[in-house]
């Protein structure tokens, strides 16, 4: 059911718009393409975008769920590790060195700056006798992240055509993607997604604590350097095609977790369904909240979004 409500979002997404498209049309255009106004708007502009909007939003959620389950934070989301910020920056260091309106540029750019800032903090949080540990892959996160912000604020101050050029990308948005550039990152959207099912036993023994996933004979330094590679692919992917995208890694496994349980081969399953059907959604609405103007889908996930944040900290408070 999950499965076909994502294909009527995704023919939603096809349908509505600046200049809207009966859904007849839109099953006529797989069917019968007879090069008309509406059909080339279809494949050429809007078929791209919805199963962009649907990629990014399910490898976002299962990235934010297997980052909640690697730190032990249900308030934890990709954003927490520096993957987001460690694209923003490389994006805006290949704007500045090299200028030039090239998604395809950005695309990698951030791809690489992501997988680098990963990387650095997960060697962060594996300093110590004790290892990598949930406490200190956390602070290596935000420490990093608060780094990468204000250098790449510092760089959007000092040079205002990068600012002015960066606006559309930082605010995350699936406008203007084509399919060439989402088929280039869709082998490591793949990749993290079977990873992250490979590894829902063991990362559901990890909830238990180090000692008992130990004791049952898991090499838990393993288990988490694979699951921490998942994160980057799924997390560094999703940001190289859209842009920073904030809050589906943190709402979705949230209310998937409440449905189905602490199973993470169910919650990884419903997580990627659901992360895609909430940004395909997130993309229609933005279209209409301004006269004949488009919010990019990152402002539209921050407004569902931080209530819904605000509501797990005030709960989380009221439990402790």
């Amino acid at each position: 059911m999950g499965l076909v409500a994502v294909l009527f979002f995704i023919g939603v997404s096809i349908s509505f718009g600046i200049v809207d498209i009966s859904m007849q049309t839109v099953v006529e255009t797989f069917l019968e393409f007879d090069g008309s106004r509406e059909q080339l708007i279809i494949y050429t502009t809007r078929l791209p975008r919805a199963l962009i909007a649907a990629a990014v939003g399910g490898c976002l959620a299962v990235a934010g769920a297997m980052t909640q389950a690697l730190t032990r934070n249900p308030l934890a989301a990709p954003d927490l590790l520096g993957i987001n910020h460690g694209a923003a920056l490389m994006v805006v260091l290949s704007l500045f060195l090299v200028g030039g309106q090239n998604l395809t540029l950005y695309a990698w750019a951030a791809f690489i700056g992501a997988g680098a800032v990963s990387i650095l903090v997960f060697l962060l949080g594996s300093v110590g006798r004790t290892g990598m540990t949930p406490l200190k892959l956390t602070l290596a996160g935000v420490s990093v992240t608060t780094l990468l912000s204000a250098s790449t604020q510092s760089i959007l101050i000092f040079h205002e055509r990068s600012l002015d050029e960066m606006r559309f990308w930082l605010a995350g948005s699936v406008v203007g993607r084509d399919l060439e550039l989402l088929i280039r990152v869709l082998p490591f959207m793949i990749a993290g997604l079977l990873l992250a099912f490979l590894l829902s036993r063991e990362v559901d023994t990890l909830q238990f604590g180090d000692d008992v996933a130990k004791s049952l004979g898991q090499r838990t330094t393993l288990v988490r350097t694979l699951a921490f590679t998942a994160v980057v692919l799924l997390s560094g992917s999703s940001v190289a095609v859209a842009g920073p995208i904030g809050f589906v890694g943190l709402a979705v496994p949230h209310l998937v977790r409440s449905a189905v349980g602490k199973d993470h081969r169910w919650i990884f399953a419903y997580s990627a369904v659901a992360g895609a059907a909430l940004l395909l959604l997130a993309d229609v609405a933005a279209r209409f909240i301004l006269d004949n103007q488009e919010l990019p889908v990152g402002v539209m996930t921050a407004i569902i979004g931080a209530p819904f944040f605000i509501y797990l900290a005030r709960r989380r408070v009221h439990k402790l």
